[in-house]
């Protein structure tokens, strides 16, 4: 027997493939979009995939189990409350799947989703692990509240969060203290609040570290996992939908991006999104573009500042980087919504001006300073006493409560954030200057 953990760092993803050696057989759990490296790990072993398991439908990522299904015929398994429209077997609580000397076994554990399911792994007579989707992180539990208005069934997050506590209680926490725990997500995913940077854990680990294991009244975690949530990005309910649909082929997918010629220039009032470096977007870039860096969290920034219901033009400094931006958007689906891609990499209409930090620094009062980091943030730390916090996913819709009496200067933590947070609002307010604090906001801290 064999556990092949699959990491996606950009979406703090896990995803398992679980190999009878002695059958020839394996079984995945929770595939990231992209089908490939399962079907490399299957080759490389000599196996056939012959079942998917989805431990709920993700909002933030979207699922191969639909592509898998159709080009290995592998059954997809799933709790039969996901109301799934493509073609599953259902995993319901007591079910099991045998591959050689491996069982798998259903739990049905709701909390972060009405039809969340976790799979316990036996073999030899023994359990030995538990994949636990988004119930049970390492350090963490999934957040109750992004159910409320999204999938077959919907929920109110007090009631998913009472949900989780008799998940956690009278299920998991009741597997040997040695069972290992492998999650669907580690740190840097906004599916919980407190991750560990750890990949897998043990049901005794977690019950002594986690702090939402700890002893405590119903009330009492209710009121614990249900505040101080980050925020929910646009997207998370559009691949809720599509989970419960099924994507479209991943690469087939990608290919019906429509590729525009270099330095192509959109029509007015259009939504682009400039995946280049911030230097070079602010040397020149088109009128009303938002830069959001090519980098380790673009998906997510992405999703959160572009609504699913929008479409927009996908601009990269090359063809390498192009070819990442859009596979990056199609992780979470988006591919659907590129109006167009194209190259840019010619002198275009718009600069942004630098700010004078000398200036700043000495007349903080002649400037409107914006904060675009999440209210929690802002919370713990305030670095300036007189700022105004729209957070960054909020910024398109909110731009015209900021003064434009004053030059504007944003900030966010660190300058990655601030490069899209000063471009959307040198677009809202094109009669007023505004500089991006980017990575000089350290000396503010």
């Amino acid at each position: 027997m064999k556990i092949k953990q699959f990491e996606d760092k950009g979406l703090a993803h896990y995803s398992y493939a679980i190999l009878s050696e002695c059958a020839g057989e394996l079984v995945l759990i929770d595939p990231a979009r992209d089908p490939q490296p399962y079907y490399a790990y299957a080759e490389a072993n000599n196996a056939r995939i012959v079942g998917v398991i989805e431990t709920h439908p993700h909002a933030d990522f979207v699922s191969a189990h639909l592509e898998i299904h159709q080009k290995t015929g592998a059954t997809i398994y799933a709790h039969s409350l996901v109301g799934a429209d493509y073609p599953f077997e259902a995993f319901d609580e007591g079910a099991e799947l045998e591959i050689g000397k491996i069982k798998l076994k259903s739990l049905h554990t709701p909390g972060h989703s009405p039809d969340g399911i976790s799979i316990v792994l036996e073999h030899d007579g023994k359990d030995k692990a538990v994949f636990t989707g988004d119930t049970l992180f390492i350090g963490d539990v999934g957040r109750p509240d992004l159910r409320e208005s999204a999938g077959n069934v919907t929920a109110k997050r007090e009631e998913l969060a009472r949900d989780m506590y008799h998940s956690t209680r009278d299920k998991l926490m009741k597997l040997a203290d040695d069972v290992l725990v492998y999650p669907a997500h580690g740190a840097g995913t906004l599916c919980g609040k407190a991750l560990s940077e750890a990949n897998s854990s043990t049901i005794g680990a977690e019950k002594m570290g986690n702090y939402a294991l700890q002893q405590m009244t119903e009330e009492a975690f209710v009121k614990l996992i249900t505040e101080e949530q980050p925020f929910v990005p646009k997207y998370f309910g559009y691949d809720v939908a599509l989970n419960k649909k099924g994507a479209p082929a991943y690469r087939q997918s990608i290919e019906k991006v429509k590729r525009l010629e270099k330095n192509f220039t959109p029509e007015a009032g259009a939504i682009i999104v400039d995946t280049r470096d911030q230097q070079t977007f602010k040397k020149s870039h088109q009128e009303g573009a938002i830069n959001i860096q090519e980098g380790a969290k673009f998906e997510t920034w992405l999703g959160s500042i572009a609504g699913p219901e929008e479409q927009f033009y996908l601009v990269a400094a090359d063809e390498e980087q192009l070819v990442t931006v859009i596979a990056k958007s199609a992780k979470i689906g988006y591919e659907a919504l590129i109006k167009g891609a194209f190259v840019l990499d010619a002198e275009a209409a718009v600069d942004s001006p630098k700010i004078d930090l000398a200036d700043f620094k000495e007349n903080q009062d002649k400037y409107t300073i914006v904060d675009i980091r999440n209210a929690s943030e802002v919370k713990s730390q305030k670095f300036f006493k007189d700022s105004i916090n729209i957070p960054l996913p909020e910024l398109r819709e909110r731009a015209n409560e900021i003064p434009n009496d004053k030059p504007v200067v944003v900030h966010c933590a660190g300058g990655y954030r601030s490069a899209a947070g000063s471009s959307i609002v040198e677009s809202a307010l094109p009669k007023t200057k505004v500089l991006d604090l980017s990575e000089a906001v350290n000396d503010f801290k």
